[in-house]
């Protein structure tokens, strides 16, 4: 098979396209015949610093798949050959990701591909709901008619973090840069639209709130960006961050306001080989594929790269300033566009 291997950390050059043998499904495994691929800025981080595995190089990046199983071992029930899937398992530099034309996953942590969307769109999606969907549902606990702060609204994580908000019914604002990633976002269900270049966004959500701030924030940025955001949340509210809080974090204003922080990584049961956490991720999955297919989540796809670009995609992610997600394409199945 064709897989982009990654050789030693560096920049977007050191992704190869080469030629590997094909992967075998174990007992409990699915073969998956990739047609597409997400790229997420942690295998950006991976590249350029090295995988959570060094002493396993060369590595095969990206934990987002979407494709078709071509084969499956002897104890799969779940799935058949010509089944369409979508997962985030692997790409962090133990199990291979997905960069590739074949990979194998168990079958407890994939679910069924939506149908109503191409597998460029599936791929883009499960890093990102999953993220969203934990942030949201289970660290910062929302509940129907609170309010939200949703943090870089347009982007991967954002745009979906946006419409699980609005599913759970609660009312959301966003920080955007652009008139066009305020009308995306709009679209999306944004309640209320924050340029944070040109307004505070500390004060137009105390406004939006009547002075007293969010139920729950959800930071997508990090740095200093975390540590504002405590101004903007009520007393005894939520703030979640997917970024470690950095060392020069200013924690007094969220210890007078009593506030819950929350740290979310979705890539823990991956790392930690927390078999029911990964199947719980599949569940997710599952769920989210449903209100895909009723029209009731949506997934934006920026770019698409062919798999032998790789390095292209990822430094046009470093560039920073997308709406929704950058996707490698790896088949040319007719429903990858």
């Amino acid at each position: 098979m064709k897989a982009v291997l990654m050789t030693v950390a560096g920049n977007p050059e050191v992704l190869q396209l080469q030629e590997l043998p094909k992967p075998t499904p174990g007992n409990t495994e699915i073969l998956v015949h990739l047609v597409a691929a997400g790229i997420n800025p942690v295998d950006t981080k991976l590249r350029k610093r090295g995988t959570f595995y060094p002493e396993q190089m060369p590595a095969i990046l990206g934990c987002d798949g979407a494709g078709i199983v071509e084969a499956v071992g002897g104890e799969v029930t779940k799935f058949c050959p010509g089944d369409e899937v979508y997962f985030c398992y692997g790409g962090l530099g133990a199990h291979q990701g997905n960069y590739a034309e074949y990979t194998t996953v168990d079958e407890k942590f994939v679910a069924s591909k939506p149908k109503s969307i191409s597998f460029a769109q599936a791929a883009a999606a499960p890093l990102v709901l999953i993220t969203a969907w934990e942030a949201l549902y289970e660290r910062g606990k929302l509940e129907p008619g609170e309010k939200v702060l949703v943090h870089a609204g347009a982007g991967g994580v954002g745009h979906v973090a946006i419409q699980l908000a609005k599913l759970k019914g609660a009312d959301v604002a966003t920080t955007i840069s652009t008139q066009e990633k305020a009308n995306f976002v709009t679209k999306l269900g944004a309640d209320k639209v924050i340029f944070y270049k040109q307004t505070d966004f500390i004060q137009a959500t105390l406004d939006w709130t009547n002075g007293e701030g969010v139920d729950l924030a959800f930071d997508t940025i990090g740095g200093e960006i975390f540590d504002q955001t405590f101004s903007a949340v009520r007393v005894y509210g939520d703030i979640v961050t997917i970024l470690e809080p950095d060392a020069n974090t200013v924690w007094k204003v969220a210890r007078t306001k009593n506030l819950r922080i929350c740290l979310e990584l979705m890539l823990t049961p991956m790392l930690l080989g927390n078999i029911e956490g990964l199947q719980h991720h599949g569940e997710i999955l599952q769920q989210c594929a449903t209100w895909i297919d009723e029209g009731k989540l949506k997934i934006q796809v920026s770019h698409t790269f062919p798999l032998q670009e790789a390095a292209n995609a990822h430094q046009l992610l470093e560039n920073g300033g997308l709406t929704g997600k950058i996707v490698l394409l790896i088949s040319d199945n007719q429903k990858i566009a």
